[in-house]
Formats: structure tokens, C-alpha cells, sequence
């Protein structure tokens, strides 16, 4: 079964087809610092082929959500490091998710740091903060002479998980995020050479790339993007500018030589995604599954009719640290607990047990 086959995607090796998502646990903290929970969490499911970790805030000012993991201080880097020493050494890989929130946080999460966004426009609806749920406030637009200090952020959290030990980084360009409302015209309403056009549009979100994979070797460095997943207000309604904005993302991203592109889209085997596939040229994860859960058949069939080069899974990955020898032995599952998924401690988090027979 080619699910199980080994993979290289750039300077990562792995041993199978199976991709942890990224995945925002919030068991770190208000200092962002992963501990031990954290480390036993990763270390569980290093079998899988590759773990990619949740988002970590590269500045303070793109904090998304209380308890979320940061690459920022000495002392998170160094809980970092506690994670990448458990998870290699029982075998597994395990890259960066680098993720600046954007608009899609509150002033009273970020420690007082002001919101921000490519244009003032807010989203509507509320946000959990360490004061309780607050609604979204309205971002302040970056200035263009603002955005290379946005870039060094990105750039030296990835030194930082580099030094924690990390075997590479996965820029985040998705699910309505700062570099994701780059993307979409709902969110990005400028009028300077960040907005406007496809190609303008998605210009910060290829130099953030492009900075990364300078700083690290593009072999280290993958980019996850979510066409058309309409989140957060991230709003892609017009498939032809869709396919624009993106095609742009890639062509441009395509000469660099990263270890790989991840697509969140609800129908990997249709145009748009395969599309993408051929513009990138190189190994392209895919992740179905938001709304709905990843199943092993289709997972199977992803790989069997080459839809992709490997297979990105949430929910049965949370459940089931043990996920590959389940689902290359066709074993029963545990069931995910979604009250768990945003608490506190070890309940739903590190107590899914290992198959027994």
C-alpha cells in the first residue's frame, strides 16, 4: 500500500505517507512555553510519517489564542527542543508550523499587542481571550514599510525551530490568517503593490517564503494554503480569482525547490488542486478533511490513485497516537472527544491509548 511507503520531501525523510496536521492544542501555557504534556503528546505519535506541529506565534503581536505555543523566547525554544529530542528519538519527524494570527486575535491575548492585518476590516464574531470571550476587533492596516519586519519575525522564528531541533518549518498560509488574508480580496482591500490584483495580493505571502527558505535552505521549508475554505471571513467566492491568486502563490514559489506544498481543499482530486499540483511541480500534501473527518479508505485511495504525495489527518490522529499500525493493520479506532480539543490538561489530549489486542 503506497500510504505506507517511505517519502523524501526535500531534506525530510519519511517513513510513511502520513501527515500529523497542524493542530491548535492550547496545552502551553500563558508563557507559550511547551512542558512535558506537550512533549509526551508529540512523542506518542512519532510513527507517523511526518508531524507537523500546531501554529507557534513568530512575535508576540501574532499570539492567535491563549495557551498557544510561541518560537519567540529563549524558554520556548527550549521547550521546543524537549519535543524534537522525544519525537527523534523514537524515529519520528517533526517540522515547525510558523503561523502569525493576524486578525484573528485580541489585544487581551496578545499581551497588549496592537491587532493587525493587511486593512482595517474586522471579523465579525467573537474571539476566546485570557479575559474571557471578546468580540474581534477591528485590525490596523500594515504600512508597506512595516511588512519587511513582519518577514524578519517569520524568518527568525524558523531559525529558532531550526535551533529547538525541528527538521524544518511550515509556513502558514491558510485558514484566515495573517498571510492567508493577504490572499483573499474580502480581507485585503489595499491599494499599493500588496493588494489589488492576484498577483499583488499574493506578493507578501511568496517574499515571507521566499525569506524562510533563503534563511533556512528551501529543502527544510513547506508552505500549507486552503483555497476556497471561506474561514474566519477569508472569503474566496469567485473561482476564476481564486485560481488567479493562487496560480500567482505557486508559479512564483515554484523555482525555489521546497520540500513541499500542503492544500487544505474539500476535493483534492478536482482542477483547481490538481492544477496547483502541476504548477508547483514538486510534492504536494493533501488534506481533505476540516469539515469531515479523514477516513482510511479515502486516505488509501488518495496515494493508491495519485492524487498526491502524501496524506495530511487531524481528528484520527488525535485520537490514535498509534495511527499508522492501525490503519496499515485495518484496526478499530478511537473515537476523538471534541470536548477536549481546546481545555486543559492530559484528559483528550495525551490519554488515547495504543492498540491492545
Amino acid at each position: 500500500m503506497k500510504l505506507f511507503s517511505p517519502l523524501t520531501l526535500g531534506d525530510l525523510k519519511l517513513d510513511n505517507r502520513l501527515v500529523m496536521a497542524p493542530l491548535t492544542r492550547v496545552r502551553s501555557g500563558r508563557d507559550g512555553v511547551p512542558g512535558p504534556l506537550v512533549v509526551e503528546h508529540y512523542k506518542q505519535r512519532a510513527s507517523l510519517g511526518l508531524i507537523v506541529t500546531e501554529g507557534t506565534y513568530p512575535s508576540h503581536a501574532g499570539q492567535g489564542f491563549p495557551g498557544q505555543p510561541g518560537l519567540v523566547t529563549d524558554e520556548q525554544i527550549a521547550g521546543w527542543r524537549n519535543v524534537t529530542d522525544a519525537v527523534h528519538a523514537d524515529g519520528g519527524s517533526i517540522v515547525a508550523q510558523v503561523m502569525h494570527a493576524g486578525r484573528v486575535t485580541h489585544e487581551a491575548t496578545t499581551g497588549g499587542h496592537e491587532v493587525v492585518g493587511p486593512s482595517a476590516i474586522a471579523i465579525d464574531g467573537e474571539t476566546r481571550t485570557y479575559e474571557g470571550k471578546k468580540p474581534y476587533p477591528t485590525p490596523r492596516a500594515l504600512r508597506e514599510d512595516e511588512l519587511p519586519s513582519v518577514i524578519a519575525d517569520f524568518v527568525q522564528a524558523s531559525k529558532n525551530a531550526i535551533s529547538a531541533g525541528m527538521d524544518g518549518v511550515e509556513v502558514h498560509g491558510a485558514n484566515g490568517y495573517l498571510l492567508h488574508e493577504f490572499l483573499s480580496p474580502a480581507s485585503n482591500q489595499r491599494d499599493d503593490a500588496y493588494g489589488g490584483s492576484p498577483e499583488n495580493r499574493a506578493r507578501f505571502v511568496a517574499e515571507v517564503v521566499e525569506a524562510v527558505a533563503d534563511a533556512l535552505g528551501a529543502g527544510k521549508v513547506g508552505i500549507r494554503i486552503s483555497p476556497e475554505h471561506n474561514i474566519q471571513d477569508a472569503l474566496e467566492t469567485d473561482s476564476d480569482d481564486v485560481r488567479a491568486t493562487y496560480r500567482a502563490l505557486v508559479e512564483r514559489l515554484a523555482p525555489l525547490g521546497l520540500a513541499y506544498l500542503s492544500v487544505l481543499h474539500k476535493d483534492p482530486a478536482g482542477e483547481l488542486v490538481q492544477d496547483l499540483r502541476q504548477a508547483f511541480g514538486g510534492a504536494v500534501l493533501v488534506n481533505s478533511g476540516f469539515g469531515e473527518i479523514t477516513t482510511r479508505d479515502e486516505a488509501l485511495s488518495l496515494m493508491e490513485d495519485g492524487i498526491g504525495d502524501a496524506v495530511v489527518v487531524g481528528r484520527p490522529a488525535i485520537a490514535n497516537p498509534d495511527l499508522a499500525y492501525r490503519w496499515r493493520e485495518d484496526l478499530p479506532l478511537n473515537e476523538p472527544d471534541q470536548s477536549t480539543f481546546y481545555s486543559e490538561g492530559a484528559k483528550g489530549y495525551t490519554d488515547y491509548p495504543a492498540f491492545s489486542a
